[in-house]
Parts: structure tokens; C-alpha cells; sequence
């Protein structure tokens, strides 16, 4: 287990300056590939997206998480949607389990697939036997648009009689229970439903969310922004998510690279991280995003009157970024950014 100390941003911080604290958790995207393309997506995720996680990073992560955080590391598997790849799944379990590195604490899927009993029940024995603690199960509207409730109540109630009601997490259960009704319906009555969603369950506006979603509570000006800065999500942030590609991201800012595991270790990324070793990064830390702003404006930006948070505007700075070729180490990947039209 890594002492604080070793980051090399805390050695220069004094006693009482916030210090860049240990992952504990880390996320392994198995693929940017999904069956949905929800609105509310912290990434652009859809199923003309591809990739696929090699088994061997996921491994290598865990082992450098449980070096730098000791018992208290843990991590889960996602995606996209991880069960569009079973095998390469059970793959990574098998592996997980060959190391010795101990249980997957969570899984999430959308439940799309689970439409046969017998094969649901085969399923989750096997990543019972291969050491899953919880299955987490996505059900809201957002989700709602693409997979019907028949599979997800299906796997949600064989999932409690197999791995026990403490180890099923349905996200949400209120929707679970009483779905919203999203197929057949026009854009504004989903867009009704978007903003009742979210008045319940806030997102934050990143990826696909800082689009259209994000549009519909876009009502305060850059200059709401301009005392924001990033530093504390940074140093706080308790965990990380790898994609499919390696790419690291802290927390769940995605689309702002700040590692890659094809390239180092977790435990290296960690203890090399200072803020001032990476433009956008330390911009973000020392002003937020408007910092990011006058650097887009040379550039040709033109901001939106209004933004909904600073995530939305963050992210719209970095799309344009991206869309021009701009901070190509640290903006991406294109799997994170929309498509231009």
C-alpha cells in the first residue's frame, strides 16, 4: 500500500495544502459498444462503437490498485454493455481468478440479454462460482428507450434467487417497479420525461449528456462558472475508469486522458500525477473550465449563451478541442466525443 507521500504533487504540497488522495476503486470499460445510446451517457456509447478490453490490462489494473490501496481496492467491470462479449467476460473472471486477485466487486449491465431463463440461470451461477459480489442492473427511462421491462424483472428477480437480494443493485428500482413508458412517444414528451428523470436522479453533463440532455437545462451564463475550479474533483476523486483502450480517466470526467495502463502501471500513473505536468489538467485545477475558454476562443470557439454546470461547458470546450485536433494526448478518445454532423 503507497503512502500519500509518494505522489510526487503531495511531497510539494505543505501539511496543510489538500493532498492527491489513493485510488481505491478503479472501473474497466470492457467495450464502448452498446445496444443503447442513452441520452444521459457519461461516454458515446452505442453499438456502432467498438473495442474490446484485453484481459491482461484488466489484470495488471487490479494488481497495481491492490499495491497502491491495499484491502480496500476494489473494481468493477462495465462497459457499453459488458455482456454483448460473454465470453471475453468469463474470460476476464478466469484470469482475475488465476492471479489470485480476489472477488469483481461489481458488474453492471442493462439486461437486454436476459431473455431466456435457463441460459440467465447458467449465466449468473457461473459468475457466482467465478467470485462476482454484485450485479447491478441499469433501469430507468434512459435505458427504457431500448430494452423492454420483460428482461430486466426477469434478470432482476432470478439474479435475487441465485446471488441473494443483497447482491442485486437495480439502478433504479422505483422504475423497476413502475416504468416510464419511452418507445412510441414524440421528442418532446421524452424530453418531459428526461427532466422529471433528472430532477429525481441528477447526471453529470459529460459525453453524450453535455448534448441534448444537457441543452435542456442549459440556464446559466459563463460568468456562473467563473469561480469553479476543478482541484478538489481531482485530488478527491477515489477511483478511476479504464477503457477499452487503456486510456485512464479520473473519476468519471471521461474524455480527459490521464494515463494509459498500454503504457504504465496504475500504481506509476498515481504516483507521477501533478496537475502542472499537463496544460489542460492544470488549467482545469486552477480555474475550471472558463480557464480552458480564452485557449478555445484563439482557437475559434464560439461558446453557447448558456450552459447547464460546468461539466456541460467543460465538455463543450473539449468536443471543439477534439473536433480540431487540439491537446490529441490528453482530449480523447474519439469514442468519447460526438461524431461531427
Amino acid at each position: 500500500m503507497k503512502e500519500l507521500s509518494e505522489n510526487i504533487y503531495n511531497s510539494s504540497m505543505t501539511k496543510d495544502k489538500p493532498k492527491f488522495k489513493l485510488w481505491t476503486s478503479a472501473g474497466f470499460m470492457l467495450t464502448y459498444k452498446c445496444n443503447c445510446s442513452c441520452e444521459f451517457c457519461y461516454y458515446n456509447c452505442s453499438s456502432s462503437q467498438s473495442g474490446l478490453i484485453a484481459p491482461e490490462i484488466v489484470v495488471q489494473g487490479y494488481r497495481s490498485l491492490k499495491n497502491l490501496a491495499g484491502q480496500a481496492a476494489k473494481i468493477h467491470l462495465t462497459g457499453g454493455e459488458a455482456f454483448l462479449y460473454w465470453d471475453s467476460l468469463v474470460e476476464i473472471f478466469n484470469q482475475l481468478k488465476k492471479a489470485n486477485l480476489g472477488a469483481v466487486d461489481m458488474l453492471e449491465t442493462n439486461a437486454f440479454w436476459a431473455t431466456d431463463e435457463k441460459e440467465i440461470r447458467t449465466r449468473l451461477k457461473t459468475l457466482d462460482d467465478m467470485g462476482l459480489n454484485i450485479l447491478k442492473i441499469s433501469c430507468d427511462p434512459f435505458h427504457q428507450e431500448y430494452v423492454d421491462i420483460k428482461p430486466v424483472r426477469l434478470l432482476a428477480k432470478i439474479a435475487g434467487e441465485i446471488l441473494g437480494s443483497t447482491r442485486v443493485m437495480v439502478r433504479w428500482q422505483k422504475y423497476l417497479d413502475d416504468p416510464i413508458e419511452m418507445k412510441g412517444i414524440n421528442q418532446q414528451e421524452k424530453n418531459a420525461r428526461y427532466l422529471d428523470t433528472l430532477k429525481d436522479y441528477p447526471c453529470r453533463f459529460n459525453g453524450r449528456a453535455a448534448g441534448k440532455l444537457a441543452e435542456l437545462f442549459a440556464d446559466k451564463p459563463i460568468e456562473k462558472f467563473q469561480h469553479y475550479n476543478c482541484l478538489k474533483g481531482f485530488l478527491s476523486a477515489k477511483g478511476v475508469h479504464v477503457d477499452p483502450l487503456g486510456n485512464v480517466f479520473s473519476g468519471t470526467c471521461s474524455g480527459i486522458i490521464i494515463g494509459n495502463l498500454n503504457q504504465n502501471s496504475l500504481e506509476d500513473i498515481w504516483q507521477n500525477f501533478d496537475p502542472a505536468n499537463n496544460e489542460i489538467v492544470n488549467t482545469l485545477c486552477e480555474s475550471g473550465p472558463v480557464g480552458l475558454l480564452q485557449k478555445a476562443k484563439n482557437q475559434g470557439f464560439l461558446p453557447a449563451e448558456f450552459y447547464a454546470d460546468k461539466c456541460h461547458l467543460c465538455t463543450n470546450i473539449r468536443q471543439f478541442f477534439f473536433d480540431n485536433g487540439l491537446y490529441g494526448t490528453t482530449i480523447g478518445p474519439a469514442s468519447c466525443y460526438a461524431k461531427k454532423e
